[in-house]
């Protein structure tokens, strides 16, 4: 089982980022995240930090970890743009970046910007052209490509990734777009907050995907966020689920087979159901603040039992 961490810089100082990222760097986990959003869900005022200059700061600050960001808005950037920032920040890290991208869904943001929140359809059609896009720019060193949403002209991308291979993740989990583009275009695709039985269900229908699409679905890697609701020891784990629907209130029932809830043991169980089902990469995902105690134990008492 490969760990990793996902984090949505809201309501964060870039210190505690700083602090979590180096900490997860040094403790055995193999990935650390960030997201791609303007604004956060809770509140349409509340700080949080853009996503490209987390990721040259992370790059910096760690040594072993590789380094994403699930996902960037394929309508927030060009993407010769988006690929050029990236291949910078894999310089800066070593050869350890990754690009991520998915089609977006936080409509606030989208208006307080000026960004054209298209119906689903043609946010889809955006994340196809971009995906093939992107994947060309990474994989050569001219890219041309003329569609609806992307055009690139002799699109130069110098220097090029440090690996033969800058991964490309695509993130989202419907099963007629997104994971069909996933097997056209991803080298690794990851879906948040699902419970093993409905991650194992996408798991076939991405391999279904990939058998039409001529892809070897072994040349995916997967990986699943889960939602960090743990506590320390057994004493907090009431106290634990109590913030977790505190959290999500009417949505918290439907949600949680996508979170990690309770005692050390119970998540030890719950990520052996997700190992059973095949799994083998989650990230723990945390809404700030980051519960330090329960990181520790975390490290100290859950990732030993799979090694």
């Amino acid at each position: 089982m490969i760990f990793g961490i996902h984090v949505g810089q809201q309501n964060i100082a870039v210190d505690e980022l700083r602090k979590l990222w180096t900490y997860v760097d040094q403790n055995g986990f193999g990935w650390v995240s960030v997201w791609d959003h303007m604004y956060c869900r809770t509140n349409d005022a509340d700080p949080h930090h853009e996503a490209v200059a987390l990721m040259a700061a992370l790059a910096m600050d760690t040594k072993n970890v590789e380094i994403g960001n699930l996902v960037f808005c394929a309508a927030y950037r060009n993407p010769g743009i988006l690929v050029k920032s990236l291949i910078t920040v894999d310089h800066l890290s070593g050869g350890r970046a990754n690009a991520g991208i998915g089609a977006g869904w936080h409509e606030p943001e989208f208006k307080a910007f000026g960004i054209p929140f298209l119906p689903v359809k043609g946010r889809m059609d955006m994340l196809e052209e971009h995906a093939a896009s992107m994947k060309s720019l990474l994989n050569n060193e001219v890219t041309n490509y003329d569609g609806e949403h992307v055009q690139l002209t002799n699109a130069y991308m110098n220097p090029r990734p440090l690996r033969d291979k800058l991964p490309l993740w695509v993130g989202g989990a419907g099963e007629k777009r997104t994971l069909r583009i996933a097997a056209r275009h991803a080298d690794g695709w990851n879906a948040p907050y699902i419970g093993p039985e409905a991650y194992s269900h996408k798991m076939n229908v991405l391999d279904q995907w990939c058998e039409k699409e001529g892809r070897d679905p072994a040349e995916i890697t997967r990986s699943v966020n889960l939602g960090f609701y743990m506590s320390a020891d057994e004493a907090g784990a009431n106290a634990a689920r109590q913030k977790y629907f505190d959290d999500f209130q009417e949505q918290a029932e439907d949600r949680k087979d996508g979170h990690l809830i309770g005692s050390p043991q119970q998540v030890i169980d719950r990520i052996g159901e997700f190992q059973s089902a095949g799994i083998h990469r989650i990230n723990i995902a945390f809404r700030p603040p980051v519960d330090w105690d329960a990181l520790h134990t975390f490290v100290e008492e859950v990732m030993p039992a799979f090694k």
